[in-house]
């Protein structure tokens, strides 16, 4: 992992036409808000580190996406943030360079994020009533692994509230990045598959009986 990746020069080239200035232009602002960022690549997305990921951004067929790690704990006093949204990354759906907020808030949350990673800051886990079923909002980070895995997703937003919290539980509760990350390529495997994350485990017919 280098201040500048072969790979996201790779991720671009190969990007659609509309993506490529999209894209050259959050690398550069990212860049430009703090030397100490490194480019690395993860589940096929270019991703921005320092200590951690910070942000990461992402080209599709019809819109690009940019987002960051932790967004929730980013201080966002222009509502720029779109956390708990079901669009890919923090911004919603970027085809051209005006859907982008400026330099200047791009900079202000990377030189947050940065800082966060550098304290260890953590999202705070928020414990809930057992008796209280509430809409299930998925982590920023996990959705855009999910928007990468367009499979995952499908199976993913069809399953039973239960079966979803059983995979966001499996990967919030991780003591720490690196774990969290396998744990969430495993999930995409899974769910690529079909699979609830507990699918070993469901009944089984008797043996002989179908």
């Amino acid at each position: 992992m280098g201040q500048y990746d072969a790979r996201v020069d790779a991720y671009i080239e190969k990007s659609a036409a509309f993506a490529k200035p999209i894209l050259n232009h959050i690398r550069e602002v990212v860049h430009a808000a703090s030397p100490l960022i490194t480019e690395t690549v993860k589940w096929g997305m270019p991703f921005f580190d320092y200590k951690g990921p910070v942000c990461q951004m992402a080209a599709f067929k019809e819109h690009c996406a940019f987002g960051f790690w932790k967004a929730s704990l980013l201080h966002d006093p222009h509502g720029l943030l779109k956390i708990g949204d079901g669009a890919a990354g923090s911004f919603g759906r970027i085809n051209t360079i005006a859907d982008l907020p400026t330099p200047d808030a791009i900079k202000h949350f990377v030189l947050q994020a940065i800082e966060n990673n550098d304290r260890e800051v953590k999202i705070p886990t928020v414990k809930k009533n057992p008796a209280e079923k509430k809409e299930l909002v998925t982590p920023d980070y996990f959705e855009a692994v999910l928007n990468d895995h367009p499979k995952a997703k499908e199976v993913f937003d069809k399953f039973s509230y239960s079966h979803k919290k059983e995979y966001m539980e499996w990967i919030i509760d991780a003591k720490t990045e690196a774990t969290r990350e396998k744990r969430m390529l495993q999930a995409m495997e899974m769910m690529e598959e079909g699979k609830s994350r507990h699918w070993k485990y469901a009944a089984q017919p008797p043996k002989g009986k179908v």
